[in-house]
């Protein structure tokens, strides 16, 4: 099975830059060892199991919570029986359509 989620997860209590708190969960997504794909909405992470990837979001959550009142979570998710390698495929995919047209 092949779990794409993506996500984006910040604290709304710390001002209008976030990004030392955003470093923190990259630090988490990272050290989970999973594909992943840092952009400038969010982060998109390719798990096995959909349970690895909650647990992942969970993760990103307690790293904040200790000293952030307010955190803002958003994910989505795509699933799909098959092998991992999503994440590198799909765009693979579209940038040959993309070249071929």
């Amino acid at each position: 099975m092949s779990v794409l989620m993506e996500f984006a997860i910040f604290p709304t209590d710390k001002g209008e830059s976030v990004s030392p708190y955003v470093a923190r969960v990259l630090r988490v997504v990272r050290e989970s060892g999973h594909p992943h794909q840092l952009t400038a909405m969010g982060t998109i992470v390719e798990t096995e199991r959909f349970e690895e990837a909650t647990r992942l979001l969970e993760a990103a959550y307690r790293v904040l919570e200790p000293d952030c009142n307010r955190v803002y979570l958003v994910a989505k998710f795509d699933v799909r029986k098959g092998p991992l390698g999503r994440l590198e495929a799909k765009v693979r995919a579209v940038e040959e359509k993309v070249r071929s047209s």
